[in-house]
Parts: C-alpha cells; sequence; structure tokens
C-alpha cells in the first residue's frame, strides 16, 4: 500500500498547489479590474463621446463581467476613441484635455478624497502586474508583449487598451488553472474511492487472519488441557475399565473440539471464497473503469493541447513536442527545423476591424499553415498572433523553400471587411535544430531570424 499511499500523497499536493495557484490568477484580476476602475474614472471628462464608454466599461468591471462583455465593451471604447481621434486630426489626448481643461471635473479639497492616479502611477502598478505574471512563466511571449507595450504607452487611451489585454491574459490563465485543478480533484476522487475499497478488503483480511489464529490457539489450549487432564486421572485410575472410560470421554471431548474447528475453518472458507469471487469481480469492474478513466484522462489531455479558437496544438503541446525531438535528433540524426510564424502588424488589425475580424484573421492563418503540414509534423498557435512549426525530416533550405510558399499563400488568402480589403501577411524565422541544442536556444535561434525579418521590412523569412 506504500505506493498507491505516495502517489495519493502526491495527487494532493498537485491539488493543492493548482488551487493556490487558481487563487494568484484571481487576486490578480482584482488588481487589474480596480486598475481599470481608476484608469475609467481619471479619464472622465475628456470628452463626453468617451464618457458614455468609459461608464459602461466601469459598471461591468464592478459587477465582475466576463472576458465576452468586457471585449464588447473595449471595442465600442476602441469606436468611440477612433471616431474622436478622426474630429481632432493627429491632437494627442494629452492635447485634448489641455484645450478644454474646463470639461475636467475640478480637482477635490486637500483632505477630502483620495486623488486619482495619473498615467504614469497606473502604468508602474500594471507593470508589477505584467512582472509577476512572468515570474510565473518567464517564457510566455505574450507577457513579454505585454510589457513592451506598457513601455511605449503614451496615452490613457493607449494604456486603457493595454490593460484589457492583461486583463483576458489572466482570465485565460485563470480558467486553463481551473480546469487543470478540476481534472486532478476528479482523477484523485476516484483514486481515493479505490484506495479506500482495498483498505476495507485488506482489512477483513487481517480481521479473519486474527480470528483464525485465536480459533486454532483456543483449539491447541483445549486439547493440551485435556491431554494434562487425562494424564492426571490415568495415574489415579484403579482399573482397566475405568481407565477405558476416561480415556473415551477425553477421547470424544477432544474430537467434538475438532469437529467445532473444522466446521468453523469450513464456514470461513465459504465466506472466503464469496469475498474472493466478489474482489474477483470488482477488480475486473475497476480494470474496465480504469481503463475508461485513462481514456477520459488522454481524451482531456489532448483537448488541453490544443488552441481552442484555431483548433490546432498550443503552447504547451508545441514544447512538449520540441522536448521531444532533440534527443531524438541526437539518436537518429534525422534533421528537425522549427519554424516560427508572427502575424504582421495584428494588433492595427485589431484596433482597426475589432477582435472578431483578428480571431477570424488568426483560423484562416493556422488553416493555411496546418495545410501544409504532414503528420509527422507539428504546427501549434504558440501565443497570440504567433504560430510554430516543428518540420522532422526537413533540413533547412527545404524548410525554407517551404515557408516561402506558405508565406505567399497567407498573403493571398484575400480578407475583407465591409467590402474593403484586409491586408494580412506574417514574417517567418527559420532554424535548423542541433544536437548541442536546449529547447531555449533552438527558440531562441528561430525567434532572433523572425525579429531580423520584422527589422527587414516584415512579410519575409529569414534563416537563422
Amino acid at each position: 500500500m506504500a505506493e498507491p499511499t505516495d502517489w495519493k500523497a502526491k495527487h494532493l499536493s498537485s491539488l493543492r498547489e493548482m488551487e493556490l495557484e487558481e487563487r494568484r490568477w484571481r487576486a490578480l484580476e482584482q488588481v487589474l479590474r480596480r486598475l481599470v476602475n481608476r484608469l475609467c474614472a481619471s479619464a472622465m471628462g475628456i470628452d463626453p463621446r468617451l464618457d458614455t464608454q468609459l461608464a459602461k466599461l466601469a459598471d461591468a468591471n464592478r459587477r465582475n463581467a466576463d472576458v465576452t462583455e468586457l471585449g464588447a465593451r473595449h471595442d465600442s471604447l476602441s469606436d468611440a476613441l477612433k471616431a474622436l481621434d478622426s474630429g481632432i486630426g493627429t491632437a494627442t489626448m494629452t492635447d485634448l484635455a489641455a484645450t478644454i481643461p474646463a470639461t475636467r471635473p475640478p480637482p477635490a479639497a486637500a483632505g477630502t478624497s483620495r486623488p486619482a492616479p495619473n498615467l504614469a502611477q497606473v502604468r508602474a502598478a500594471a507593470m508589477k502586474v505584467v512582472e509577476r505574471l512572468a515570474s510565473i512563466d518567464p517564457a510566455d511571449k505574450r507577457i513579454r508583449e505585454l510589457t513592451k507595450q506598457l513601455t511605449a504607452v503614451a496615452s490613457e487611451a493607449a494604456l486603457a487598451d493595454v490593460l484589457m489585454r492583461i486583463a483576458d491574459l489572466v482570465a485565460e490563465l485563470g480558467e486553463d488553472a481551473a480546469r487543470e485543478r478540476s481534472a486532478a480533484a476528479a482523477v484523485l476522487a476516484q483514486v481515493t474511492e479505490r484506495l479506500e475499497e482495498m483498505a476495507v478488503y485488506l482489512g477483513g483480511l487481517n480481521d479473519e487472519r486474527r480470528t483464525r489464529l485465536d480459533d486454532a490457539e483456543s483449539l491447541n489450549t483445549t486439547v493440551l488441557t485435556q491431554v494434562t487432564t487425562l494424564s492426571t486421572e490415568v495415574h489415579g485410575a484403579t482399573d482397566l475399565p475405568s481407565l477405558r472410560a476416561l480415556v473415551a470421554s477425553r477421547l470424544e471431548s477432544v474430537a467434538g473440539q475438532v469437529r467445532d474447528f473444522r466446521a468453523r475453518e469450513g464456514q470461513r472458507f465459504v465466506e472466503h471464497s464469496a469475498r474472493s469471487e466478489a474482489l474477483r469481480d470488482r477488480i475486473v469492474e475497476l480494470e474496465r473503469e480504469s481503463r475508461e478513466l485513462n481514456r477520459k484522462l488522454e481524451h482531456e489531455r489532448r483537448r488541453s493541447r490544443v488552441d481552442s479558437l484555431t483548433k490546432i496544438a498550443n503552447r504547451p503541446a508545441f514544447d512538449e513536442r520540441l522536448a521531444e525531438e532533440l534527443p531524438r535528433l541526437k539518436r537518429l540524426h534525422t534533421p528537425v527545423t522549427l519554424l516560427l510564424w508572427d502575424i504582421d502588424r495584428f494588433k492595427g488589425i485589431n484596433d482597426s476591424y475589432g477582435h472578431r475580424v483578428g480571431d477570424a484573421v488568426l483560423r484562416e492563418v493556422a488553416t493555411c499553415l496546418a495545410a501544409r503540414a504532414r503528420t509527422t509534423d507539428l504546427v501549434a498557435r504558440y501565443g497570440g498572433e504567433e504560430f510554430g512549426m516543428l518540420l522532422v525530416g526537413t533540413a533547412a533550405g527545404d524548410a525554407l523553400a517551404l515557408a516561402e510558399e506558405l508565406r505567399q499563400s497567407i498573403a493571398g488568402l484575400g480578407f475583407h471587411f465591409k467590402g474593403a480589403p484586409v491586408v494580412v501577411t506574417a514574417s517567418c524565422g527559420v532554424t535548423e535544430l542541433k544536437e548541442s541544442d536546449t529547447a531555449a536556444s533552438a527558440f531562441d535561434r528561430a525567434d532572433g531570424a523572425l525579429y531580423a525579418a520584422k527589422d527587414a521590412g516584415r512579410n519575409r523569412c529569414v534563416t537563422a
């Protein structure tokens, strides 16, 4: 029982860790919601066209609205900002605030209320949240991108957009942690039930062994007593008939004790056989349940490795596969090439046409990449607008040729929004894995090639 007990303890420890992780995500979410509320309050009064959307966003945030409603409020606020920008030309939000100071509420008297935080204060607080996220998962490129966006923030509207993206990421990570915790809790509950059944059965066996031992000791004591008594009586017998009668009486008593013991043993054998048969049936049932549980767990494992938006593999699946290919490369010496893709100016697509159009672009690009992948290859959405490909048995030269074909296919997808064409292109970094590589070194090399492609003008593929 030591090994199952250790397994159960490990599951309990994992469950507690996931509960703590979920509480951390919830705490981060509450911090972000407070930041959004303060930002909305500080931005009120800039323009009446913004005030309505800011009030709706603040109300939804106070009600702990879900990601869908907050996303809709974010889109509405973005539309209002675009309308405002088109009406004031190139003027910034700060310029507008300076030209209409009378529209801002008068400052509160000293000591009557707490002043609203300024842009730098809110940005600093948001940066602390992002740093906390980075400490949890330093490899998440979405967090690095959020850090860059926060550093470049120059207006309250831009900061509101980044805060919404941080809130979306925290909500997504929190939901992932909750799903993992629920799955682990379900497995633990079933394992605990099985262990309890085995404990009950083993406890019954121990009770039976103790009963049989007590019964055997009782029989042994009775026989010894009868023999001792018979020996004493034989020495005191004065004639043969009396001796015969004494021996017969004692032997009959011993025989009766033996018969009773054998009867009890027979009853115990019948009961033990019935329990063993019931246990065999239960073991067969448990094996069936175990196979079904393993099937469900494998299904959940596969589902947890699929990106919900694009229906291709997600980042954990990509990282897992990359880690598997490196030792395989050392054994088989079969070339493996890593491709990292990034949709060019994707933030501009989201800002100009809304997140629904952005999601459609992500799905179509994922379908385009997956269409050229073989069964031995892997295509995954690594994060945000970034995709990764592992081409097994393909050297860097052939991989670059394929990447060029895919790049042209993406550019020719032909997106439209309300009849107007939407330009969508992608950049790619290509590198062939080396036997001396780690997952981090291979990824960094491909990432460096990807940034070189972007620095060179985007919509191109570069080999590291």
